[in-house]
């Protein structure tokens, strides 16, 4: 094995920012004390790379297959594919899986929580088995994921994915009814109806309970995604909480990591991936290492938060990492999927901050990690493939 191709990319869900008042009319990734991602731009070289291109979802699959290298056009097949292969569900042709957020709707019917609470996981499994005695049949089955990350998958060759479903976390604060499922095409219209069906009948079956409905979205067919061995020849690795991650990594070819205690939110265990990651290395050319807590804490629109997991993902992740790893051969990567402004909590496809710390280069003129000096470093602006054959062509 080539140890000169030796990687692991950081990788915090919705780290990036805008300016905010607040701080001054820094970002929280300027403001944050991160001198472990401030030490790899400052070795290293920046840039940025375009992981939410017009035209497709601003969705966290989206952004992410884009940041190992696959092309949109012909592989994104939606999240609820990818879940169902991190579950280790074998789809049929005729299946379609949707994610399945369990939320909170008040009793005016407006979307208060996307998370439902961020549903414990007893909690969220509990929920499944009561809308599946009542709901499931042959062609309709819910399936249990990660706190509010479930899954729908229906069955049969009455169903179609062209389906327009709204993201949950786009639309906090608004009346469900005026964003339910509609068809994208005639061929839809079916599904759609048997969507609005599901989340009216789903919310009498969870009367009561802090999570109180669903909400399908990102639905599709198994689809083909090249596997990064096949690419780059190299062996790979990926360590997350959350399925839509590791659903895509298995679609890859990468092994799977697990790590007791990485919970998908600001409670996870941050140590045990670092030593995974140290432990991983050893063995693969590639590890990957995904934190969700960033993206839950921008959803929240949690300034305090946000810069707490900031430094928490620096400190207790990236630096102890590089306190354990032989910097002479390992290439470290940082980056976000795509930015969640607190201003808004929304996902935009601004390009994300991109800064790399390679063996052997020399550096360029960044000082510090943010989305404002990342952009004049010597990498450039980045899109489609680019940023993994910078890595590994």
């Amino acid at each position: 094995m080539n140890s000169s191709r030796k990687t692991i990319i950081f990788l915090g869900d919705g780290m990036a920012d805008e300016p905010v008042a607040e701080l001054g009319g820094r970002t929280p990734l300027q403001a944050a004390v991160k001198p472990a991602m401030d030490r790899i731009a400052r070795e290293g070289r920046s840039g940025t790379l375009l992981t939410l291109p017009a035209g497709y979802p601003t969705s966290s699959d989206v952004a992410n297959m884009s940041v190992l290298g696959c092309d949109l056009k012909t592989e994104l097949c939606g999240r609820g594919p990818l879940e169902a292969a991190s579950r280790g569900l074998k789809m049929g042709p005729d299946d379609i899986a949707f994610r399945a957020n369990l939320v909170t709707v008040d009793p005016d019917g407006i979307l208060r929580d996307f998370s439902g609470g961020h549903i414990a996981q007893a909690d969220a499994r509990s929920a499944i088995e009561r809308l599946n005695a009542k709901l499931a049949t042959e062609k309709i089955r819910f399936y249990p994921g990660v706190s509010y990350r479930n899954l729908l998958i229906l069955s049969g060759a009455e169903f179609s994915a062209d389906v327009k479903c709204e993201k949950p976390d786009d639309n906090h604060g608004q009346a469900v009814a005026e964003h339910l499922p509609r068809a994208a095409t005639p061929a839809g219209e079916h599904t759609a109806t048997v969507l609005r069906d599901l989340i009216s009948r789903a919310q009498q079956i969870l009367s009561g309970s802090a999570a109180n409905g669903i909400w399908p979205w990102s639905g599709g067919r198994a689809g083909a995604i090249h596997r990064i061995a096949d690419r780059y020849g190299i062996r790979s690795a990926v360590i997350s909480a959350v399925d839509v991650i590791n659903g895509l990594g298995h679609c890859m070819g990468m092994d799977v990591i697990p790590v007791p205690g990485a919970t998908g939110y600001i409670d996870t265990n941050y140590e045990g991936k670092a030593d995974a990651a140290i432990e991983a290395i050893h063995s693969h050319e590639l590890v990957f290492v995904h934190v969700e807590a960033l993206d839950e804490v921008s959803h929240a629109q949690d300034l305090k938060l946000k810069l707490q997991t900031i430094e928490a993902f620096d400190r207790r992740l990236v630096g102890r990492v590089m306190d354990h790893v032989d910097l002479s051969e390992v290439t470290l990567a940082v980056l976000p999927d795509h930015p969640v402004p607190i201003s808004t909590g929304k996902h935009t496809r601004t390009p994300v901050p991109v800064s790399v710390r390679r063996p052997g280069w020399k550096p360029d003129h960044v000082q510090t990690y943010d989305e404002i000096a990342c952009p004049h470093g010597d990498l450039g602006a980045m899109q489609g493939r680019e940023f993994m054959d910078l890595l590994f062509a």
